[in-house]
Order: structure tokens, then C-alpha cells, then sequence
């Protein structure tokens, strides 16, 4: 199941969210977050 939550971020780190999203490389938003979270967590 999925949880709505609300971030905000500067424009610098909106432009690289758009990137990855111009190259398709991520299905949304949302998606690109999730997946920086989880690879903050492999690293830890």
C-alpha cells in the first residue's frame, strides 16, 4: 500500500528530478524519490 506525503524541495533539486524523468528513466515523482530513499538505505 501506498502513502501520500509532502516534500518540498529547492529548484536545483527539482531540475535533476525533472532530468531523470525527461529520460525516462523513472515512471514519476514519486517514483524517483522512493528509489533515492531505498538507495540511501543500501548504503547505510
Amino acid at each position: 500500500m501506498k502513502v501520500r506525503i509532502s516534500a518540498t524541495i529547492d529548484k536545483e533539486t527539482l531540475k535533476i528530478v525533472k532530468e531523470f524523468l525527461e529520460k525516462g528513466t523513472y515512471r514519476n515523482k514519486s517514483h524517483v524519490i522512493e528509489e533515492a530513499i531505498k538507495s540511501l538505505k543500501r548504503k547505510k
